[in-house]
């Protein structure tokens, strides 16, 4: 599992509990006139955006309670300017004070209840020795020796060190991490004090094939020319290199939401009554089924498998990419390939949750395999789930892999877009892929 530095549970269970808090409370100290539904989804809508641009749900393992009531009281100052305006527009009849009320009652409680969480966090990592991270820490710098003693004297942080390396001139690189990543290791902490960019490129290079986060730890003030967001861990400062807004889980929590409204609509829409037309044109022309599943590698490089129509005969060789003029295709196939309609039944994929609409396509374990340590930045891809389209593929880099210029061009497009993600980029990808399907593409088929 890519790393994060809370549980992937805790984020999406707090927020269903703060609004069902909300909602609840509405009912209690509010008129009953002004429990109305607008209401409920005014205050849900409220909460989860101010909770995203004040990054509310973000609360790292060396956070302070002190920080937790300030997060708390940044969040509840806005909050309660948005109710108030919300019943002056439809209630003015509604005295000031029961607003208060409402939202004096709603801050006490889901503080406390932060505060409870945090401190049962902390409790539930230094007794029963669970939720922790695995590390490895290198270099020798005053700042990473203070790391060290301070992550393992201090259990309830959740980080156990797994290795130490005080002096990296004498690392063999390709030691580091054994075979699979069989300790889970999920974070490297890598000292600024004389340490060499070759040394460092080779250690970003083994962090990207077993998706391992880098954190580096300044020493005299040293800087790299990367764009790092900052945490302090007690007093020591440490950068962390950003890979992707998808990875912070409200943001990804609204993809999901999306992924699940247009995957919904398109599966009752079309493929509800489209489905049942391509199985018998398909029987028509071949025996066999009527779907083709292939495995393939996805988010965290984890195995699932890609639905598509099938468009070849029954054959055995299903890890290897179709081609111009391929004679395993069948003449429906060349249409529905053609045309990506073999693609829909992906919808099914990211109703699953194992594909997004938008993101890296992809591919196939050869391709893993051949181009995972041949091209910088491959694995990035699996920071991600994978799409039913992407941004390399309304460029133009879809379909068979000729070269490997071809590969280099998708990973970077597939790279940029994990590093530049918004949703306006994913409504423009969706709307350009399907200009490109009315337009027809070269290398579709």
């Amino acid at each position: 599992m890519l790393n994060k530095n809370y549980s992937k549970l805790i984020i999406p269970i707090s927020v269903c509990i703060d609004i069902s808090i909300l909602i609840f409370l509405v009912k209690i100290i509010l008129p009953l006139d002004f429990s109305i539904k607008y209401f409920y989804f005014f205050i849900s809508i409220s909460w989860i955006v101010l909770s995203i641009n004040l990054n509310y749900y973000k609360v790292y393992r060396f956070i302070k309670p002190f920080a937790i009531i300030i997060k708390n009281i940044k969040q509840f100052v806005y909050f309660s300017i948005l109710c108030y305006a919300f019943s002056g527009f439809y209630f003015d009849s509604i005295k000031s004070f029961r607003i208060a009320n409402y939202v004096l009652y709603c801050f006490l409680i889901i503080l406390t209840i932060d505060l409870v969480k945090f401190f049962l966090l902390k409790f539930y990592r230094s007794v029963f020795k669970r939720n922790y991270v695995n590390v490895i820490l290198f270099g020798n710098g005053e700042n990473t020796n203070n790391l060290y003693s301070l992550l393992k004297k201090n259990q309830q942080y959740g980080y156990n060190v797994v290795k130490y390396y005080t002096n990296i001139h004498e690392i063999n690189t390709e030691g580091i991490i054994d075979g699979n990543n069989e300790e889970n290791i999920k974070e490297f902490y890598i000292s600024l004090n004389k340490t060499s960019k070759e040394f460092i490129k080779s250690i970003k290079k083994i962090a990207e094939i077993h998706l391992i986060d880098i954190k580096y730890v300044p020493e005299n003030k040293d800087l790299l020319s990367y764009d790092y967001k900052i945490e302090y861990y007690s007093f020591i400062p440490i950068f962390s290199l950003q890979k992707s807004f998808l990875q912070d889980p409200i943001i990804a929590g609204f993809k999901r939401t999306f992924d699940l409204i247009f995957s919904l609509l398109v599966i009752i829409l079309l493929l509800s009554w489209f489905i049942p037309i391509m199985a018998i044109l398909i029987k028509l022309e071949s025996k066999g089924p009527v779907f083709f599943k292939q495995s393939r590698p996805g988010f965290d490089e984890k195995e699932f498998f890609c639905y598509k129509f099938r468009s070849m005969k029954i054959n055995q060789t299903t890890e290897k990419e179709a081609s111009r003029n391929d004679p395993r295709v069948t003449k429906i196939g060349k249409f529905i390939r053609k045309t990506s309609i073999d693609e829909l039944p992906q919808f099914f994929n990211v109703l699953f949750g194992d594909m997004s609409i938008v993101g890296p396509r992809p591919h196939l374990w050869t391709q893993n395999k051949v181009y995972g340590k041949k091209i910088d930045r491959y694995m990035m891809r699996h920071y991600v789930k994978p799409g039913i389209t992407g941004l390399a593929q309304v460029r133009g880099y879809r379909g068979e892999i000729e070269t490997d210029n071809d590969m280099i061009n998708r990973i970077n497009y597939d790279v940029y877009y994990i590093e530049n993600w918004s949703f306006l980029l994913d409504i423009k990808i969706i709307i350009q892929t399907v200009v490109n399907i009315f337009k027809g593409e070269e290398k579709a088929y």
